[in-house]
């Protein structure tokens, strides 16, 4: 079991993002980023409420440029600071930002233009070039990663959560829609493995 962990870990490390990869979107396309929370009341620490907010659930952050690439991070808070920081490192500045309602994306300065929606009124709304403004590839991005963790793994700890999600962003990155088979997958993930290491010691202790 500690054998198969373990190269699990390792395959997932290769899905993960190469240092100098090129940002998400570039002029007049769209972006969209969203935020979403994994876990469960029974998560919640020993003595601490059980029940009733998202204070105890793993957060995490992600952006996707449409009918493009998926970029997904753990974060510790939610925050406009946290926003700004994994916009501004992952998006172009020249992209068309969309967004729901929520205020930490609100005046952060990271795109171009920002375009949101409120989900209390639609799920999709218009924005000033009569473009569709929406979240909803994220929102059908973290049903499959939500279901998968639930469904297939059960269990993550938090120090492990940025390679699992590096392995669900390799998935909807590399999949059929964009003319990808498993062989060509399979080279694309051999290609990523150079330069990359991941020790037990390093796995078990981070």
């Amino acid at each position: 079991m500690k054998t198969a962990w373990f190269l699990g870990h390792r395959i997932r490390e290769v899905f993960a993002p190469a240092a100098g990869e090129p940002p998400l979107g570039g002029r007049g396309k769209v972006v969209e980023a969203d935020e979403t929370y994994l876990g469960t009341a029974a998560d919640a620490p020993r003595g601490k409420k059980r029940w009733g907010g998202g204070g105890h659930k793993m957060k995490i952050m992600s952006l996707v440029e449409r009918d493009g690439k998926i970029r997904s991070r753990r974060i510790k808070d939610a925050t406009k600071l946290t926003a700004k920081e994994v916009l501004g490192s992952a998006m172009h500045p020249e992209s068309i930002l969309h967004t729901d309602g929520s205020w930490i994306y609100r005046e952060i300065g990271v795109s171009k233009k920002h375009e949101f929606v409120d989900h209390q009124i639609s799920y999709v709304g218009l924005g000033q070039d009569g473009r569709k403004v929406h979240t909803n590839t994220l929102e059908g991005f973290f049903s499959v990663f939500k279901r998968g963790m639930v469904g297939i793994y059960q269990h993550c700890g938090e120090q492990h959560l940025n390679r699992y999600l590096a392995e669900f962003d390799f998935r909807a990155n590399n999949r059929e829609k964009f003319g990808i088979n498993d062989v060509s997958r399979a080279e694309i993930a051999l290609k990523a493995s150079k330069g990359k290491r991941l020790t037990y010691r390093t796995t078990v202790g981070a």
